[in-house]
């Protein structure tokens, strides 16, 4: 599976400090043998993390577009916002997913505001900034990646893994 990894922070963007949740992300990835196609980092601005997303979406540059930060309460957190611009159409039951893990490790968990959704045939999931938080919530939904890009992508696989789930 091709997966772009965007780390979204201010603070990443200007060289203050390290982005240490990409390359976490991106080991939690290529540990899964899927491959990273894509990565940036971003400042806190919502037209860039738009801009960014659709652009590795409309280009098809990866199958799954993760982000890291931008997810909580603070003022400059716009990730959500910017991925319900980039997205056509939801899949909150990622989210929720994330979010009910998180919870079970810390009641923080319910601060988290990330979102999940599809543009064109590409999966955009947006995880928490610490390194720790993204790969947590990340290894809570890789479970069901492969078989959302397979629906995604129309693969002939999609639709026997479909009976497996349900059988």
């Amino acid at each position: 599976m091709r997966v772009a990894i965007l780390t979204v922070s201010d603070r990443s963007a200007r060289g203050e400090r390290e982005d240490l949740s990409g390359p976490a992300l991106r080991a939690l990835v290529e540990a899964r043998g899927w491959q990273v196609t894509q990565t940036a980092v971003v400042a806190d601005e919502r037209e860039a993390i738009r801009a960014v997303l659709c652009r590795w979406c409309d280009e098809d540059l990866a199958e799954v577009a993760l982000t890291t930060g931008g997810t909580g309460f603070a003022p400059r957190d716009v990730t959500p916002e910017a991925t319900q611009q980039a997205i056509e159409r939801e899949a909150p039951g990622l989210a929720e997913a994330m979010r009910a893990g998180s919870l079970a490790v810390t009641p923080h968990g319910m601060l988290s505001r990330g979102v999940a959704g599809i543009r064109r045939r590409t999966l955009i999931v947006n995880l928490p900034g610490s390194p720790r938080a993204a790969c947590e919530s990340l290894q809570t939904v890789l479970p069901v990646l492969g078989h959302a890009v397979d629906l995604l992508r129309e693969r002939p696989q999609a639709e026997g893994g479909h009976r497996q789930m349900s059988a």
